[in-house]
C-alpha cells in the first residue's frame, strides 16, 4: 500500500528482456531514499506500479515486470536513461498525506493538453470513457504513482492542477503532449461501482452486520 506522495525520482540504468518479461535496474537520485534503506523483497512504487526488489547493488535496485504488467502499464515504453517516480510502501503509523494507492495500475492515459500559468500547470489527460465513469471532480487519482486531486472530469478526459513543487520532484514536469502515463483509480470508487452493478453474490452484502 502506498500514499501517492512520491519520495523522489530515479534513472533507469539497465533494461534486460527476459523470457517472461523485463528486468529493470533503477538508481534513485541522491535526494531520493538511499538503497541502504531498502531490502530485497520490499515493494516499491515505480511510476505507480508496485514492483518487488529482487536485487540491490552499487548500480541500484533490480525489479522484474511480467507480461501482464508490461501490457497494461507504461513500463514497456521505458528506455535506458529514462526517469521514473519512486515511493516506498506505507509504514504502519505513518501519516497518510495522499490517498490509499495500491500500485495496481488500471490502465494508461495520454497527455492531451498542457496549459501553463506562470509556474503552475493545468494538465489534461485522455483515456477510455469506462475509466472516467469512476472519477468525480475533487476526487483522488494516481497518475504515475502521484496522488492528485481531479479538477475537471469529461467523458473521455480529465484535468489536474499541478503546483511547482509537484512539477519539480516528479516526472510530470517532464511530460509532453502525447506522453503515456499510468492511471490508478480510487479503490473506494471501484468497490462502490462493483456493489452497485450487482456483480457477485448479493447475499454476502445482505448478511453484513447481521447477527450470527
Amino acid at each position: 500500500m502506498f500514499t501517492g506522495l512520491v519520495e523522489g525520482q530515479a534513472t533507469v540504468r539497465v533494461l534486460k528482456k527476459e523470457s517472461a518479461g523485463l528486468r529493470l535496474t533503477i538508481a534513485p537520485d541522491r535526494d531520493c531514499f538511499p538503497t541502504a534503506d531498502v531490502n530485497i523483497g520490499d515493494s516499491i512504487s515505480v511510476c505507480g506500479c508496485c514492483l518487488t526488489v529482487v536485487r540491490i547493488s552499487d548500480d541500484g535496485m533490480d525489479f522484474e515486470a511480467g507480461e501482464e504488467t508490461l501490457a497494461k502499464t507504461s513500463l514497456g515504453e521505458l528506455v535506458e536513461g529514462g526517469r521514473v517516480n519512486l515511493e516506498r510502501s506505507l509504514a504502519v503509523g505513518a501519516r497518510l498525506g495522499g490517498h490509499f494507492v495500491q500500485g495496481h495500475v488500471d490502465g494508461v492515459a495520454t497527455v492531451d493538453l498542457i496549459d501553463r500559468n506562470d509556474e503552475w500547470v493545468d494538465m489534461w489527460f485522455r483515456l477510455p470513457a469506462e475509466m472516467t465513469q469512476l472519477m468525480v471532480p475533487k476526487g483522488s487519482i494516481a497518475i504515475d504513482g502521484i496522488s492528485l486531486t481531479l479538477v475537471n472530469v469529461e467523458s473521455e478526459r480529465f484535468s489536474v492542477a499541478l503546483i511547482p513543487h509537484t512539477l519539480k520532484i516528479t516526472t510530470l514536469g517532464q511530460r509532453a503532449v502525447g506522453a503515456t502515463v499510468n492511471i490508478e483509480l480510487d479503490i473506494l470508487g471501484k468497490y462502490v461501482a462493483k456493489l452497485l452493478s450487482g456483480e457477485g453474490d448479493r447475499s454476502i452484502y445482505n448478511h453484513i452486520g447481521q447477527p450470527n
